[in-house]
């Protein structure tokens, strides 16, 4: 089960989501796509794919995970794996909108 730590652009994103009242909806899918993430990262909903081979801050690839499908500007998490391989953890790097 990864460890999920916050970048502080990602951090600052979740709280926005958390205190503006009209998007209570996008942010119940963003903490519950989150607890999948914690659980298995191939968890089927979050349809985790590459973004960008080089994307992360660590120069590794950036993956991205869906919490919402299929409806207008749909919440995506943007990640990738800790550099250290024997740490189970990953970074959350963003938490944008799908233009």
């Amino acid at each position: 089960m990864p460890k999920l730590l916050f970048t502080p652009k990602a951090a600052e994103q979740f709280r926005e989501l958390e205190n503006f009242p009209a998007l209570a909806k996008r942010f119940r899918a963003v903490r519950s796509a989150l607890g999948k993430m914690e659980h298995s990262l191939r968890h089927p909903s979050l349809r985790t794919h590459v973004y960008d081979e080089k994307g992360c801050p660590h120069d590794g690839k950036l993956f991205e995970a869906y919490a919402e499908n299929n409806t207008p500007v749909a919440y995506r998490i943007f990640f990738c794996y800790m550099p250290r391989p024997d740490i189970d953890t990953v970074l959350i790097v963003a938490i944008t909108p799908h233009p």
